[in-house]
């Protein structure tokens, strides 16, 4: 049996890889990334060339069989997201859940690395003995299910939120009168920030300064 290596990916910083996930790239049959404009960008900066195939949310259950056949034939595969670590909040799950249930004796490997969850965490200031991470909320159906659990939850909460909706989550917020919000925006790029305050306060920060509504945000919720 071949082996699958799940690759955590830089989440801005190029420099954030680690020697053992440039040594898998290189050593590798072939690389599958949920965009592989994304990977090669990466690839050629530390002057590696591979095959890449595509393999992102609409692709992963049709790309299943051809990759389990390539773990078959002994070929060391190589999966990536676009940044930060493969199935947490990224595609990844249902192919390595597959690999398991249907190859049982193949190797499949962590290379541990870059996390915007872990990293906005390691940086908010808060305890971290538990939590609960949502991921990306339901644009509309079940949304407001998930933010009234929220506001009663007596642990942190962190999720991930996109510019185009994270006025309007910190305006679907606005109840939570109680709570903390750190917000952690552009992690390791050059315009890293964290902002952290009562709702309100975060949200008059980002009404205030509209060019900062860029980028991805790491939002963490303290009751």
């Amino acid at each position: 049996m071949g082996t699958l290596s799940v690759i955590a990916t830089p989440i801005g910083n190029l420099e954030d890889i680690t020697l053992r996930a440039l040594r898998m790239f290189r050593e590798c049959s072939v690389v599958y990334a949920e965009d592989t404009r994304v990977v090669s960008k990466l690839l050629t900066h530390y002057d590696i060339q591979k095959p890449l195939q595509r393999l992102d949310a609409a692709t992963e259950t049709k790309k299943t069989d051809e990759i389990i056949a390539r773990l078959e034939m002994g070929e060391h595969v190589v999966l990536v997201s676009d940044a930060g670590t493969p199935g947490i909040s990224d595609p990844g799950a249902r192919l390595i859940g597959k690999v398991r249930e249907r190859l049982s004796g193949t190797v499949i490997e962590a290379i541990p690395g870059p996390s915007a969850l872990t990293a906005a965490l390691s940086i908010a200031g808060i305890c971290t003995t538990e939590f609960t991470f949502l991921g990306f909320l339901p644009h509309k159906k079940g949304r407001q299910t998930v933010l009234k659990k929220i506001a009663v939850s007596e642990i942190p909460i962190v999720l991930y939120e996109s510019p185009h909706r994270i006025l309007k989550l910190l305006k679907e917020m606005e109840t939570f009168r109680s709570s903390r919000i750190t917000i952690a925006r552009e992690l390791t790029k050059i315009h890293e920030e964290v902002i952290s305050g009562s709702i309100e306060e975060v949200q008059e920060y980002f009404l205030k300064h509209s060019d900062h509504v860029r980028g991805e945000f790491v939002v963490i919720v303290v009751p």
